[in-house]
């Protein structure tokens, strides 16, 4: 008897909403970087995408707990000698909260191919809208 693979063909992606407001960073990012990788799907397999496509709305509104509003620090280097770029993550949240959410789901992505490909089916944005109507994504709530 052998081991039975999803085919490309046979993986049918789902779409969801999450509503980050007033959600730890770190809870969101964690599940939905569950569902990215497909780990809630009973066909995952660890070397192939089964994953959904994840939408997360409200990406200004979640939460930091403690001082990290102040403390956490987002660094970027631009491969120059002297390019290190640092901000804290308030001036981050004003700028680009679509950033927090991303990097904190890339760190719990692995880090390959198949990460960066798992990490394209994540679409970000602050406010409530959103261009994927047509998908017809259903509401996941994660404060439960």
């Amino acid at each position: 008897m052998s081991t039975y693979f999803p085919k490309a063909g046979e993986i049918a992606r789902k779409w969801y909403v999450v509503d980050a407001s007033g959600l730890a960073l770190g809870r969101v990012a964690s599940q939905v970087a569950r569902i990215l990788m497909g780990k809630e799907n009973p066909k995952y397999t660890p070397f192939l995408d089964t994953g959904d496509h994840v939408i997360v709305i409200n990406a200004e509104k979640v939460l930091l707990t403690g001082k990290k509003e102040t403390d956490k620090i987002y660094r970027s280097h631009s491969l120059y000698p002297g390019g290190l770029k640092e901000k804290e993550a308030r001036f981050v949240r004003a700028e680009k909260p679509e950033q927090m959410i991303e990097e904190a789901v890339w760190g719990m992505l692995p880090k390959s191919k198949l990460g960066r490909k798992m990490l394209k089916k994540l679409k970000v944005y602050r406010g409530t809208a959103h261009p994927h109507q047509a998908q017809k994504p259903e509401v996941l709530d994660l404060a439960k």
